[in-house]
């Protein structure tokens, strides 16, 4: 007999029929489900298919993605179908008559990637049960299981001794964003990367009550759904929407005294005092001067 190309019982493949019917209904977001064997970037795929006049909604996930990228090009790596890999197309700043949606400002699409987050902690905290905090700007926080997880070679104070789970990158592709998540969901420790920041975990070395990724999947498209469509529905207005107000409930970053590395190659150190209605971190640096951030890597201090 041919040994089965997933013998990893731990680690069965999605069902992309199941997902497909589940998902893509009348009147939701989701347009086209496309499930992949493997690919390079699902954020690349996500963003060809925008480019040849994809309507919203399109969601690719892979089950092995070879030349997955994070902020600042880092590679994304993780086992076969041992994590959550996928992208979605959006086109906020497209009018939408049959929902009633009016184009989103420019200046408001900087929410996608803390929306994206919302909607992820949410589906992680109800269906693997376990502790989840979002990290300023695209980072999932779950608590460890003591030691299992890797540490960077920079350590980094995480609230409640959690790790880095999962990352977001967004990405603007002429008038569409692609929003890319990657959860590492079954990846044991031994398997997990070295990182600076944060320490790496897994959903698995939480301690999850489940692993299963089609459930998780089925919760994540579900909640970008809703927050989205409040978010259109509010003309992109967090605060109207609710969607600040999350945001600040769960962010492990505000509070904290933070390094935040500029994307110019600046620094600024102090406390992250909130998230404002613009999505900037808003930090208070020694001197008592406020500082609104919109992009940079925020390290924990403490």
């Amino acid at each position: 007999m041919a040994p089965s190309s997933y013998s990893d019982l731990d680690r069965p493949p999605l069902s992309a029929r199941a997902l497909t019917r589940a998902l893509v209904v009348p009147g939701g977001l989701w347009s086209r489900l496309d499930v992949r064997t493997e690919t390079g970037s699902t954020n690349a795929d996500a963003a060809e298919a925008a480019r040849q006049g994809a309507p919203e909604g399109l969601v690719v996930v892979a089950e092995s993605q070879v030349a997955g990228r994070g902020r600042r090009d880092r590679q994304w790596v993780s086992p076969p179908r041992a994590g959550l890999t996928l992208s979605v197309l959006l086109r906020p700043g497209a009018a939408d008559p049959e929902r009633d949606w009016k184009p989103v400002p420019s200046g408001s699409l900087g929410w996608l990637p803390l929306l994206a987050g919302v909607a992820l902690r949410a589906a992680v905290a109800r269906v693997a049960e376990v502790e989840t905090a979002l990290k300023w700007p695209n980072d999932l926080l779950v608590g460890t299981a003591g030691s299992e997880s890797k540490a960077g070679s920079e350590s980094e104070g995480t609230a409640g001794g959690k790790g880095k789970c999962a990352g977001i990158l967004a990405e603007v592709t002429g008038d569409a964003v692609v929003i890319g998540i990657g959860l590492n969901v079954s990846t044991r420790a031994e398997e997990l990367p070295e990182t600076t920041g944060a320490p790496a975990t897994s959903l698995r070395v939480a301690g999850a009550e489940n692993t299963d990724r089609d459930p998780l999947l089925r919760a994540l498209l579900r909640g970008l759904d809703r927050w989205y469509g409040g978010w259109r529905e509010a003309g992109g207005d967090a605060e109207m929407c609710g969607l600040l107000g999350e945001y600040q409930r769960h962010c492990a970053t505000i509070g904290r005294t933070v390094r935040v590395l500029l994307p110019g190659g600046g620094e600024l150190t102090g406390e992250a005092v909130t998230v404002d209605r613009d999505g900037q971190l808003v930090i208070r640096t020694e001197d008592g001067a406020r500082h609104q951030v919109s992009a940079g890597d925020v390290l924990h201090v403490r």
